[in-house]
């Protein structure tokens, strides 16, 4: 910025003394934009998507990191009851067994972390209850 009292030739001289720090800064600063944008991409596309929606979009990487892990620090009780719900009321509608019982297998491992892991046997009891009449005969098998 031009001071009050400088004149054209000074702020000039100035300027141009300036210009090697001011392009050295541009071109850190691009940098680093390209390496924030490529972290938060990553970030974001590791994140589920139901946690994803419900984080707000940050300038940097740190910034969404943190917010991240704000919504699990704060919320893990609301978030393991959320899990639980979810393995009780999961009702198989479509697509293939193997992927629903993954599915399945999947949100009770996220249980793990807070001391609420599931026995196997009591998961596999969810599992079974949570398939359509179809699948009868397969509950039948494995109880046999």
């Amino acid at each position: 910025m031009r001071e009050e009292n400088e004149s054209d030739a000074d702020f000039t001289s100035r300027r141009r003394d300036h210009a090697e720090v001011r392009m050295k800064y541009d071109l850190k600063r691009k940098k680093w934009d390209i390496s924030n944008h490529k972290c938060l991409m990553v970030a974001k596309s590791t994140i589920s998507d139901a946690t994803r929606g419900s984080i707000l979009d940050c300038d940097t990487a740190m910034e969404y990191l943190q917010k991240v892990e704000s919504q699990f620090t704060d919320s893990s009780k609301a978030y393991a009851s959320t899990l639980i719900k979810k393995l009780f009321n999961e009702k198989h509608t479509s697509g293939g067994i193997r992927e629903h019982i993954l599915k399945m297998s999947n949100t009770a491992l996220k249980l793990k972390p807070m001391d609420l892991g599931l026995k196997d046997v009591f998961l596999i009891h969810l599992v079974f209850a949570s398939l359509p009449k179809e699948y009868e005969t397969f509950i039948v098998n494995y109880n046999m």
